[in-house]
């Protein structure tokens, strides 16, 4: 039915006003009493439960940054069976983001391309309601992914994490610095290990005993990764998330007139997954078997998420795939993780 409808109605939508539309019925969900019926029935079962990073997720399946950009839906996102929210990435300054038209789908690939630009409500008008979220009894685990402002210089950047560290923190199950989206002018240059150092020092100090993880790019070359992964470790992040958006372009079946009109923004979607697939197994074989990594990128059914499991993830995000499936999506994928388990 939901495909159906994507294809009869959604379709002719803007694709921001469309996810405006659906993120609006997931965050009423719990209001209109819905959501405990659609939790009954998307719950992951035990056998899928996930002990890291000193928290127990209902399930490896968890929503990737950007679905939630201010922690809104947090509640109504775990009773459609979601075992943890990446909210965000949420920004010490409340920004707009870039101008409208920045969401473009690309429907003969299963992707998007976006240039969103980090627009959310900023870092102080999320933490109470990541508070109030925090301190209910039946929730997904909660994490704040964090970025740069805009308006912000890169060589002010530490200053700036630090304000939505300090204030999400307290309130969040894990932080996310992402340093690697392309829609934030010099925000990948924070890559560089020169200047991810001293970011990772920082923050990983500010945030306490909440876990750090740090979200990378799939763009970097196998070896920028392996450093990374690395620096990580040695400076006793938690994990790390991979990966964020691509700028390539390659081989995309989209009739290229419509991705050239799309313009710049990052990439993400099914052509995505065999770099992040490669990426997951290079950040394997450089940290500990315990070292929590989290793999997103061109994720669909049951069986991907499986995949990205057996390669080495220890929790999977998705994102994209879910403006192309629906509402049940996580639930899909959960009753199928079960049924390979089984």
């Amino acid at each position: 039915m939901y495909r159906l409808l994507f294809r009869l109605v959604l379709t002719r939508l803007d694709p921001e006003t469309a996810h405006h539309l659906a993120f609006d019925v997931i965050r009423w969900l719990p209001r209109i009493g819905l959501g405990a019926i659609l939790r009954r029935l998307s719950r992951p079962g035990p056998s899928l439960a996930v002990d890291t990073l000193g928290l127990r997720f209902a399930s490896p399946f968890g929503v990737a940054a950007g679905f939630d950009k201010d922690g809104r839906a947090i509640r109504g996102l775990g009773q459609l069976g979601f075992g943890h929210v990446e909210v965000g990435t949420i920004t010490a300054i409340a920004q707009p983001g870039n101008d409208r038209p920045r969401l473009f789908r690309l429907i003969p690939d299963s992707a998007v391309i976006n240039r969103m630009g980090f627009n959310n409500r900023g870092a102080a008008d999320a933490a109470p309601r990541f508070a109030r979220e925090l301190a209910r009894g039946i929730r997904p685990v909660i994490g704040a992914n964090i970025g740069k402002s805009r308006v912000v210089d890169v060589d002010d950047a530490i200053a700036d994490y630090l304000v939505s560290a300090r204030l999400l923190a307290p309130v969040s199950d894990y932080l996310a610095v992402n340093v690697s989206s392309p829609n934030t002018p010099g925000l990948r240059g924070l890559q560089e290990l020169d200047k991810l150092t001293p970011l990772l020092t920082a923050v990983n100090d500010a945030a306490g005993d909440t876990p750090v993880l740090v979200k990378i790019a799939p763009d970097l070359t196998d070896d920028q990764v392996r450093r990374i992964a690395e620096l990580a470790v040695e400076l006793g992040l938690a994990g790390i998330i991979a990966t964020n958006t691509t700028l390539s372009r390659d081989g995309l079946v989209t009739d290229a007139a419509i991705v050239e009109a799309a313009g710049a923004g990052g990439l993400s979607g099914a052509p995505l997954a065999a770099r992040s697939l490669a990426v997951l197994r290079i950040i394997r074989t450089a940290v500990p078997q315990d070292f929590c990594v989290i793999s997103v990128g061109g994720v669909d059914t049951a069986a991907d998420v499986a995949e990205r499991l057996a390669a080495g993830a220890t929790l999977v995000q998705g994102y994209t795939a879910f403006l192309y499936r629906g509402p049940l999506w996580a639930r899909s994928v959960n009753r199928g993780l079960e049924k390979l388990r089984s």
